[in-house]
This record gives C-alpha cells, sequence and structure tokens, in this order.
C-alpha cells in the first residue's frame, strides 16, 4: 500500500487521458460527517466529468438520498449506484424524473429480521421495499434515507421485499453492536457493521462492487482504468475490486489495509487529491 504522491510524469499523463471508471463514495468521501461538500471536492468531480470520465457515485445512500448530491455536482449523464449496490440508475435529465432504475435486487428479510431481534430487542429497523419506500419501527429517520419513513409494526416488515434494511441501537456502543451482530451469524445477506451502532443489509452477494462490476462490463471499460474512493466497510469490497483503490486518510485500519492507496482525510479534501491526478 503506498501514500498518494504528487503525480505529473509523462507516462502519468498519458495514462489520465484514457477514460476511467471512478466510483465514489459520498458520506466520509465526498462530504463530511454533517453533509458538507468543499468546492474543492465538487469543483475536482466536475473537472474529471468535463475530462470524460465516468464518474459514479456508489453509496450506501437511499436513491432519495442521493440524486441530490448528484445534482450538486451537476452528473447530468452517466450511472449512480445507490443502497450499497441494491439499486443502480442511469442518469439522464432528459428523462421525465432525470433518472431510471435499470437493477434493483431485492431479498427476503424475514430470517435475518428475526435473528436480528432475538439477539438485539430494543435495536429500532428500518427496510427499503421494492417500491422504494422506507418502513420503520417506532420514530426512526436518518438522512440516508431520502424520504420520510412509514410507520409499521414488526410484523408487517417481515413481509416486505427488501433492498436495504437498517438496524440502529442507541443502548451499544459500536464494539458492543458489533460483536451482537458477529454472534448472530447472519446467513443469505450480505451486510456491513457502520462507525457507530449501526448495521446495513443487503442481497447475498450484493455489494458497491457487484453493482459496479456489472457498470463497468456495460461500459466496456478495462479493470485497470478503474478506480474507487470511499473510507468505510462497506467500501472494503469496491476497494479491493478497483483496479485502483484508494482510502481516505481517516478510514478505519481495516479498510486501509486493502487499499492500494491511501489519500488525505474528508477534512483536507482526500478524494480531491485523487480526482486532481486524473485531469
Amino acid at each position: 500500500m503506498s501514500t498518494l504522491s504528487n503525480l505529473g510524469g509523462t507516462d502519468d499523463r498519458q495514462e489520465n487521458r484514457k477514460h476511467h471508471l471512478i466510483a465514489l463514495d459520498v458520506d466520509g468521501t465526498l462530504v463530511d460527517h454533517e453533509g458538507s461538500m468543499t468546492e474543492e471536492v465538487r469543483d475536482s468531480v466536475r473537472a474529471a466529468v468535463q475530462a470524460g470520465h465516468d464518474v459514479i457515485i456508489a453509496t450506501g445512500r437511499s436513491l432519495g438520498a442521493t440524486l441530490p448530491v448528484i445534482e450538486l455536482l451537476g452528473i447530468t449523464r452517466g450511472h449512480a449506484v445507490c443502497s450499497n449496490g441494491g439499486v443502480t440508475l442511469r442518469i439522464d435529465t432528459t428523462l421525465a424524473e432525470g433518472f431510471e432504475v435499470i437493477d434493483r435486487v431485492t431479498f427476503d428479510p424475514k430470517p435475518a429480521l428475526l435473528a436480528l431481534r432475538d439477539r438485539l430487542p430494543s435495536a429500532k429497523y428500518a427496510l427499503e421495499d421494492d417500491r422504494g419506500r422506507f418502513l420503520s419501527t417506532e420514530s426512526f429517520q436518518d438522512a440516508s434515507f431520502g424520504s420520510d419513513a412509514q410507520s409499521v409494526d414488526f410484523e408487517e416488515m417481515l413481509e416486505s421485499r427488501a433492498v436495504r434494511v437498517v438496524v440502529f441501537s442507541t443502548d451499544s456502543s459500536a464494539e458492543e453492536f458489533g460483536a451482537a451482530v458477529a454472534s448472530i451469524g447472519l446467513h443469505g445477506v450480505t451486510y456491513s457493521v457502520g462507525w457507530t451502532a449501526w448495521l446495513d443489509i443487503a442481497a447475498s452477494g450484493v455489494t458497491k462492487a457487484t453493482a459496479l462490476e456489472a457498470l463497468r462490463r456495460r461500459l466496456g471499460t478495462d479493470q485497470d482504468l478503474t478506480v474507487a474512493i470511499g473510507d468505510g466497510r462497506n467500501d472494503i469490497e469496491m476497494l479491493q475490486w478497483a483496479g485502483r483503490g484508494v482510502a481516505m486518510g481517516q478510514a478505519p485500519d481495516e479498510v486501509r489495509s486493502v487499499a492500494s492507496e491511501v489519500t488525505g482525510s474528508v477534512f483536507d479534501d482526500g478524494a480531491a487529491k485523487v480526482l486532481r491526478s486524473l485531469v
């Protein structure tokens, strides 16, 4: 693993003229944990788009929370990956809604939900269903949903088809929560534990990387011309998948260890430094 350095030789300039697929995480990468994006980050993304690269937002956020980021960045055509790979969009501002869903991967959440409730009875649960709605137990809202959650009882949630399940505990530390989730031994799903006592669940085998690989093949991009930047545990597969996987400076050790490079933190516009090296 190397630290991102100043690039600028002849070979590098020739490489930068090639058409890259650039996958960008949002929270902790493009925006800080207050949800703020700097002008430098925004301008560097726009520069990469103008240079002809395929810039793809790849986020754990749901569709409704991803669209404002796409709009802020001025991306009018291309693709985006939402819900940790569960939903893939084609962006085209000439369409009625400005996008279309080209893939939505659902699963039966019942076994995982029952196992989790047994081990974490006081946790809060939310579910993104196959119609894009968010269903939740109790009062459970988060900016990553992109829409108001509809309150339902747990039994109704069990009967839904899910794109994404979110579990949040206010009674546990991140370490305690992670240990509890690990002890459950969830099967038939893909999951990642966040910075806090937060769990994201998707269909088995579905990650940002699986959705990005499908787009890479669709676009015909060489694997060695793929770039990914992220900071979270849900970015690990994406960083391993990319020809150039870059971890943000504040990423935990397990994320940094799988990256081929480490850039500056989100507070130092680390993503912008990588993007500037490609234009």
